[in-house]
């Protein structure tokens, strides 16, 4: 294989559904980010426009954002680079300076890889189906015949966008008349170590909240000294469970490495699920645009993994529940397209109407704060009547005919179940009156030869049975 075709290879094996990502000096390179840059110019407009360009703390990604910020100018574009961010502020900066933006981050993958998030202006996703592969196949072009001069190429100048960022949040969530709480984050030396001061704290130079915040790991490293900075691992929240019952804490928080996740931990340590957590903001934010306009049909996204608390939370506030497929991108789109004003995903992203419809783990915190600040309960009574369900979470399995795992599925349960094809295959059980509900969803891996399982149930023992028959047929 030649170097040109080499390139193009290794685009197309970064260049992912929803975003970009790879190995380091492998899939991503700092020529070929700078092929990238120079293909995102053409295909947002952004010649002679603001580009945001920020960053992670991955030793990786300051050179690779200067790569993007040349391809950028190359291109007549001029950047605005944010330097050291979350995701979520890069997704702030792009709604609040109306630019498109790219984010170099790996999100919670290990320090040998990298990424990029890439939005158009106002935040908006940018998918395969909506520019991504555009961009993939003209950055190849570029890898190619080189990047083409333009009559007036960019500037660059930088801009500190965090204390903006932590004032809007806090205009979002008032949380200044809560009770005094003890709060344990676990920053895992992501972004967060930056971002949490600043939000709720004085880092920023807002007023100190009734909030203490016992920090963990909220030194930058992206070589993730104490554990990986992907609290969907139940590993990854040892640390933090242990800390808040050392501290008779509150509760914990968890982020994920660009800190756009957020998990929570109540007192006894015991983790909230993220279905909990988006009926808790699901109500919150349905009081929020019911008071704003009394008479507005008020929408909320779940995607078809999260518990059937959400609907069921969602339509007893009189709002309408909208069932969407997994993936940031697909949400994102969704929600601009139903107007919706909340919507949740059970892998912890919460997108909201009011951040330009992209998701934000810190904002979603910020509820969890507020709702429990105002009542005494401990946080472990507010969330188990959020999770009156039983649940297995999401369990891989590697399978090497997907087809043939489906035909095996749909014909043990043809005579029990409807089945729905959403996003993958999800499973309804036809249970009688006095039998427990049941239902699970099988969905392939986008990047991996995996299946993706997912079960819920009205008690333990039936989501166990359920969870165990499916899982023979999909390993047999």
């Amino acid at each position: 294989m030649n170097a040109l075709s080499d390139s193009r290879s290794r685009l197309h094996s970064v260049v992912k559904a929803y975003d970009i990502r790879g190995l380091v000096g492998e899939g991503l390179t700092e020529e070929v980010v700078e092929a990238i840059g120079a293909a995102f110019v053409d295909e947002v407009g952004a010649a002679g426009r603001d580009v945001v360009v920020g960053h992670d703390m991955r030793d990786s990604s300051p050179g690779f954002a200067a790569a993007f910020a040349r391809g950028v100018q190359a291109r007549g574009g001029d950047v605005v680079s944010i330097g050291l961010c979350s995701t979520d502020e890069s997704y702030f900066a792009s709604g609040f300076l109306d630019a498109p933006a790219a984010m170099f981050t790996a999100s919670h993958n290990p320090a040998t890889y990298n990424g990029i998030k890439l939005s158009r202006a106002g935040a908006q996703g940018l998918s395969m189906d909506t520019g991504l592969a555009a961009v993939r196949d003209r950055a190849g072009d570029y890898l190619e015949s080189g990047i083409p001069a333009v009559d007036r190429p960019g500037t660059f100048r930088e801009q500190d966008v965090l204390a903006d960022y932590a004032g809007y949040l806090r205009s979002l969530v008032d949380l200044s008349g809560i009770r005094p709480l003890t709060v344990v984050v676990d920053a895992g030396n992501g972004m967060g170590g930056l971002t949490v001061p600043a939000v709720l704290g004085e880092a920023a130079g807002l007023p100190a909240l009734p909030i203490t915040v016992i920090p963990l790991y909220f030194e930058l490293d992206g070589s993730f000294p104490n554990h990986e900075a992907n609290p969907l691992e139940p590993k990854n929240l040892v640390d933090l469970q242990r800390a808040v019952l050392d501290h008779g804490a509150d509760l914990g928080l968890a982020f994920d490495g660009d800190a756009d996740r957020c998990f929570v931990v109540d007192e006894l340590g015991q983790a909230v699920t993220p279905s909990a957590v988006a009926a808790i903001v699901a109500l919150r934010e349905i009081a929020r645009a019911r008071a704003e306009d009394p008479e507005a049909e008020i929408t909320v996204i779940h995607n078809l993994i999260t518990s059937n608390i959400v609907p069921e939370t969602i339509e007893a506030a009189g709002a309408v529940p909208l069932r969407t497929r997994v993936g940031h991108t697909l949400i994102k789109d969704a929600m601009r397209a139903s107007g919706a004003v909340f919507g949740g995903e059970h892998s912890a992203h919460y997108y909201f109407r009011d951040f330009w419809s992209a998701d934000n783990g810190m904002l979603a915190a910020m509820h969890v704060l507020a709702e429990f600040g105002l009542q005494d309960e401990p946080l472990s009574a507010l969330a188990a009547r959020f999770t009156p369900y039983a649940m297995s979470g999401e369990i891989n399995s590697t399978v090497d005919d997907v087809p043939a795992a489906y035909t095996r599925v749909v014909e043990a349960f043809a005579s029990r179940a409807e089945f729905d094809e959403l996003d993958g295959l999800t499973v309804t059980g036809t249970v009688g009156q006095d039998e427990p509900f049941w239902w699970f969803s099988v969905r392939p891996s986008n990047t991996e030869p995996l299946l993706r399982l997912n079960v819920e149930a009205q008690d333990e023992r039936t989501m166990a049975a359920i969870r165990d028959e499916v899982l023979a047929l999909i390993r047999a």
